[in-house]
């Protein structure tokens, strides 16, 4: 098993982003993680989908939070991608966690915030349907660029890993780790330091990087102590000891 590659938005070179396809394509190239997004649908639904409108990867059009469930299923999430993924869903966190349960992949799932969304809400749904999936925690680890989300989460879903996202590691990024309890520190690879990555090794975090593409151009940052690479290519990476 691949265990310091994850998969994301489950795979976005190897089928359609954020899709049951894609994830099945990872668990085809034996990795142990795959990295995706949920958002609430009109009627509280957490889908897993990336941007804020079905635009750029379905036939629709229109924001997901302005969209029910029902309406969802009608689209087709995966010809813009190839023809040969035609009529392929937008799956929920609940189809996630399900088809997931019987295979031996993690999940990163990022807490997808956009203006005007309610966090409280998102937040309480994803509790719940990971409560209600039986999914075990220790597979999860929940990350968001939302400071205030991941402090809701820890409250609700103390004993699942916690990572916080940014572009750029924050100034105060000690505190916001701590403060969230956290696992993880996560950030883009072209923007981590060498003194950067040895603080937060040396602060007892893993530390995780998105979205290398090239492993090239990654490979001192696992000299540095990087844990976890998340790529749309993870096929690049099978030769890497």
């Amino acid at each position: 098993m691949i265990t310091r590659i994850a998969a994301h938005r489950g795979g976005a070179s190897l089928a359609p982003e954020n899709t049951l396809a894609g994830i099945h394509k990872a668990a085809e190239l034996d990795l142990s993680w795959i990295e995706i997004d949920t958002q609430l649908s009109a009627d509280g639904v957490p889908v897993i989908i990336h941007d804020k409108t079905v635009d750029r990867c379905s036939n629709g059009n229109g924001a997901v939070a302005d969209l029910h469930w029902s309406e969802l299923q009608q689209l087709d999430a995966g010809s813009w991608f190839d023809q040969a993924f035609a009529d392929e869903k937008f799956p929920s966190l609940s189809q996630v966690l399900t088809i997931c349960q019987p295979l031996t992949i993690q999940i990163n799932l990022e807490l997808k915030i956009h203006n005007g969304d309610d966090i409280n809400k998102l937040c309480e749904q994803v509790t719940r349907v990971i409560e209600q999936s039986g999914f075990p925690h220790q597979r999860l680890l929940i990350s968001s660029f939302n400071h205030q989300a991941m402090q809701q989460i820890k409250q609700q879903l103390p004993d699942i890993r916690r990572g916080q996202l940014w572009e750029t590691i924050s100034d105060d990024w000690q505190e916001q780790l701590q403060a969230i309890d956290a696992y993880s520190a996560h950030c883009h690879y072209r923007f981590l330091t060498k003194q950067q990555a040895n603080q937060v090794k040396q602060a007892g975090y893993q530390l995780i990087c998105y979205t290398a593409n090239n492993p090239d151009e990654v490979r001192e940052h696992w000299h540095w102590g990087v844990d976890l690479m998340i790529t749309d290519t993870p096929q690049r990476y099978l030769e890497m000891p």
